[in-house]
């Protein structure tokens, strides 16, 4: 240990000098061996010259930082600006199945739209208003909704909210009282309409319009399928997000013959992706071998982020921006933005009105995959 010479004073003034510890001590170190060590390496550092290479602490090359900066490109730090639309998108996020992540994906998708310069309204028409839930915004009973919309005494533009943390993002919100909604459309002339022509009335600028509806095929979905152009189907990676399919294929043809020419599924996203799972993996076979390029390339794996953000009022873009669901949904509004901008190129080899092939129930569990059924309990894999 060092010891440098300091006068103390006493009663009668200054005396003679008494020794003054200026350095750490070896009992403060977890031995003599790794104390000379460290006082080998600070003396090195002071001897290296300025230019010398950064340390593994302050560079890139660590996970948190990585994460980071996957949370500036989600966030849009830079302000950067995806390509507009030639003309307003109105898109459909449909399923009949329940649970495969339609309304994730429609809060998400806007909030990646809106926070790369696009203008988004958000039409939440699921009665459960989870939409709206996750973008924070009010849908307590007797909020002006969707509901006063559909029955024809307000419109788009007096119920639209702006969502607090995306300026460019409104949503439309959806209240309980949408839950009866089908039976007082029911006796109402031109019912099947009454959505459309709320859309193409809508007074505010938006570049993308998103519709998120119920799992079912009622007359809420019916609406939503004559008021878009294009449909955006989620399809969860396991058995029985496939069996509904060819049902939804069907009225999607229905309403194209009879309601809505232009009508068209333009766009597939696959959901809750486990790679733990072979039948995962078969699942995403099959749709792409059926829809083509019409097939987001992005996988939205399972992610534990995803599921926190809405008990927040947000979405997993704002929540964890570092996550992998964040990143995984980012690259998907990505992909749909620069399609919107591109020309439209042939159109995917998909039999319209068929659904994918259904993998055997015993492919899933051959001994060397893992059945999903088993895999429901086991916890959601980390970021």
């Amino acid at each position: 240990m060092e010891h440098t010479d300091s006068p103390v004073p006493d009663n009668d003034g200054w005396t003679e000098p008494v020794r003054v510890n200026t350095a750490v001590s070896r009992e403060t170190s977890h031995g003599s061996d790794l104390y000379e060590a460290l006082q080998a390496d600070l003396a090195g550092e002071a001897r290296r010259p300025a230019e010398s290479t950064v340390s593994r602490e302050t560079s890139m090359d660590t996970p948190i930082a990585r994460e980071a900066m996957q949370a500036v490109q989600v966030r849009n730090v830079r302000q950067q600006s995806w390509p507009q639309p030639a003309s307003r998108r109105v898109i459909t996020i449909a399923n009949q199945k329940g649970g495969v992540g339609k309304t994730t994906t429609a809060v998400n998708l806007a909030m990646a739209l809106a926070l790369h310069g696009l203008k988004v309204l958000l039409v939440d028409l699921d009665p459960q208003g989870n939409a709206s839930t996750a973008l924070g915004v009010d849908h307590a009973a007797g909020t002006p909704s969707v509901y006063d919309v559909l029955l024809g005494s307000l419109s788009l533009t007096d119920v639209a909210v702006q969502v607090e943390s995306a300026p460019l993002l409104s949503c439309v919100p959806a209240t309980i009282d949408l839950a009866g909604a089908d039976i007082e459309l029911a006796s109402q002339v031109a019912r099947e309409h009454r959505l459309r022509r709320a859309v193409a009335t809508y007074e505010g600028t938006a570049d993308y319009v998103i519709i998120d509806c119920p799992p079912a095929l009622g007359l809420l979905t019916l609406n939503a399928l004559v008021a878009a152009k294009e449909i955006l189907i989620p399809i969860q990676c396991e058995y029985y997000a496939l069996e509904g399919l060819a049902q939804l294929l069907n009225t999607v043809q229905l309403v194209k013959s009879q309601l809505n020419e232009a009508l068209e599924v333009s766009t597939v996203l696959l959901t809750m992706y486990d790679s733990r799972t072979r039948l995962a993996d078969q699942v995403a076979d099959e749709v792409r071998q059926h829809f083509g390029d019409k097939v987001i390339r992005s996988v939205i794996p399972r992610n534990v982020r995803v599921s926190e953000a809405p008990g927040y009022g947000q979405t997993v873009i704002t929540y964890d921006p570092g996550s992998r669901g964040a990143v995984s949904y980012l690259e998907a509004a990505r992909e749909l933005a620069e399609r919107g901008a591109a020309v439209p190129g042939p159109a995917a080899q998909a039999q319209d009105g068929q659904a994918p092939r259904l993998p055997a129930r015993n492919e899933a569990a051959d001994g060397t995959g893992t059945n999903p059924e088993s895999a429901h309990g086991e916890q959601q894999e980390a970021r």
